[in-house]
C-alpha cells in the first residue's frame, strides 16, 4: 500500500508515527491499571467488609461496570468524531479520578457500585481512544500488531495493579491503602494524555486513500449497528466472540477470588493467581496480534476461544496452587489469541469513515459480556455453587469458537480499499 504524505507532513505507518504510538502505549498501561486496582480487592471487600453473602450482590459492581463501559464504548466513537479523540481521552481521565476516592469513602456497597459506573465511563472513553488512535496511525497490515501492543500495555497494567493492590491489602487492609494507587494512576495518565497529539489528520488521510472505492459515502449509525451485530456474519461472529470472552472474564473477575479463598488461599496468593491471568493475557498479545497479520484472523480466534474454555475447566478440576497458576497462564494465552485479533478483524472490514463506530458497536457487545458474565455467574453461584457457576460459563467460549469456524470469513484476505464487507 502506498503511503502518501499530506502538506502537513502526516504519514500513515508505525515507524512514521513511532513516538506518538509509543506514548499511547504508555497511556494505556495506566488505563489498564485502573481496572487491576479492583480485581483482587473488590470481591473480597464486598464479602468481608460489607458482609455480602449473595454472590449476585457481591458481583453487582462488575455488572455496573460492564454495562456502563459497553454503552460508553458505543458512544465514544461518535463523540470523538464531534470533539476529537484527544479531548475524549482527557475527559475519561477526569472522570476516573472520582473512582478511588469514592471507594475509599464509601459507607455502603452501593457507593462502590456507583464508583464502578464511573470506572466504566473512564475505561470506555480512554481505552476506546487509545485503540482508535493507534489504528489511525498505522497501515492495514500493521493493525494486528498495533492493537496487540495496545492490549499488551493495558493488561500488563491490569496485572501490575492487581499484584500491587493485593500485596498492599495483605500488608495493611482492603481499603483505603490499595486505592491510593488509583489516585496516582489518574494523575500520571492525565499528564501523559495532555502530551498526546490528536490523530484526526491521520484519520482524514486514511479516508482520502480510500476515496477511490466509493465507500467514503456516509453510513448511518443504525446501519453500522445492524452490520456489526447480525447482518454481516463476519462482524457478528466477532461481536459474539468478544461478548463470550468478556463474559468469561466477568465470571473470573468476580468468582476466582472467592473460589480460591474458599480453597484456603491467603489474599497474597490469590493476588498472584488472579494477576497471572491478565499478565499472560497482556504478554502474549505482544505476539498474537502480529501473528494474525501473518497467518490470518479466523483460526487464531477459534482456537483461542476453545483454549479459554479448556483452561477454565483445568482450573476447576485441579486443586493445587501450581496447577492453578498453569491454568491462569493458559487462560491468559487463550484470551490473548482473540483479543487483538478480533479488533484487527473489525478494522479489516470497516471503512475508515465508519471504523470507529463499528469498533464502538463491537466493544458495546464485547464489554457487555462483563455484566452478563457477572449476572450469570452470580445467579448460578447462588442457585448451585461457585464451582458449578465457573464450569457452566466455560461452555459459551466453546460455542463461540464453533460459531467462528462456520460463520466467519477470513478478513485478512480482504483487499482494504476494494470492499467493505467480506
Amino acid at each position: 500500500m502506498q503511503n502518501p504524505e499530506t502538506r502537513e507532513g502526516i504519514k500513515i505507518g508505525l515507524k512514521e508515527n513511532l513516538a506518538l504510538f509509543a506514548l499511547l502505549v504508555v497511556v494505556n498501561l495506566f488505563v489498564g491499571s485502573m481496572v487491576g486496582l479492583e480485581r483482587t480487592v473488590l470481591p473480597l471487600l464486598g464479602e468481608k467488609v460489607f458482609g455480602l453473602a449473595s454472590a449476585s450482590a457481591a458481583l453487582s459492581f462488575i455488572v455496573s461496570f460492564g454495562f456502563t463501559k459497553a454503552i460508553v464504548n458505543f458512544l465514544a466513537g461518535q463523540i470523538a468524531d464531534l470533539i476529537g479523540r484527544k479531548r475524549v481521552l482527557i475527559s475519561g481521565w477526569v472522570i476516573g479520578l472520582f473512582v478511588p476516592l469514592i471507594v475509599i469513602w464509601a459507607n455502603s456497597w452501593w457507593w462502590v457500585v456507583f464508583a464502578n459506573v464511573l470506572l466504566g465511563i473512564n475505561q470506555g472513553l480512554t481505552w476506546s481512544m487509545t485503540v482508535n488512535m493507534k489504528v489511525d496511525l498505522v497501515t492495514a497490515n500493521e493493525r494486528g500488531l498495533a492493537i496487540g501492543l495496545n492490549e499488551f500495555a493495558g493488561y500488563i497494567g491490569v496485572a501490575i495493579a492487581t499484584v500491587l493492590s493485593g500485596y498492599i491489602a495483605s500488608q495493611y487492609d482492603l481499603r483505603p491503602e490499595p486505592f491510593y494507587l488509583g489516585i496516582g494512576f489518574v494523575g500520571i495518565g492525565l499528564i501523559l494524555s495532555y502530551m498526546v497529539k490528536d490523530t484526526g489528520k491521520h484519520l482524514k488521510l486514511q479516508s482520502q486513500q480510500n476515496k477511490q472505492t466509493g465507500l467514503d459515502q456516509p453510513i448511518s449509525v443504525s446501519n453500522v449497528f445492524r452490520q456489526t451485530t447480525w447482518k454481516n456474519k463476519t462482524l457478528s461472529s466477532c461481536s459474539f466472540a468478544g461478548l463470550s470472552t468478556n463474559l468469561k472474564d466477568g465470571m473470573a473477575w468476580g468468582l476466582f477470588p472467592l473460589f480460591f479463598s474458599s480453597a484456603g488461599l491467603a489474599v497474597g496468593k490469590i493476588g498472584i493467581i488472579v494477576a497471572l491471568y491478565p499478565a499472560a493475557w497482556g504478554f502474549f498479545q505482544l505476539f498474537t496480534g502480529a501473528v494474525s497479520d501473518r497467518i490470518g484472523r479466523k483460526w487464531l480466534i477459534a482456537s483461542g476461544m476453545w483454549l479459554q474454555a479448556l483452561s477454565i475447566w483445568w482450573i476447576l478440576f485441579t486443586g493445587s496452587f501450581v496447577s492453578w497458576i498453569i491454568g491462569a497462564i493458559l487462560l491468559g494465552l487463550g484470551t490473548a489469541m482473540v483479543y487483538p485479533t478480533l479488533q484487527a478483524a473489525i478494522s479489516d472490514v470497516a471503512h475508515p469513515e465508519w471504523r470507529a463506530s463499528a469498533m464502538g458497536v463491537y466493544r458495546l457487545w464485547r464489554d457487555s459480556g462483563y455484566a452478563f458474565g457477572a449476572l450469570m455467574a452470580g445467579i448460578l453461584a447462588d442457585v448451585l455453587d461457585i464451582s458449578w457457576a465457573i464450569g457452566l460459563v466455560a461452555f459459551l467460549p466453546l460455542l463461540s469458537g464453533l460459531t467462528t469456524v462456520f460463520n466467519m470469513k477470513e478478513t485478512l484476505k480482504i483487499k482494504i480499499g476494494k470492499t467493505s464487507y467480506p
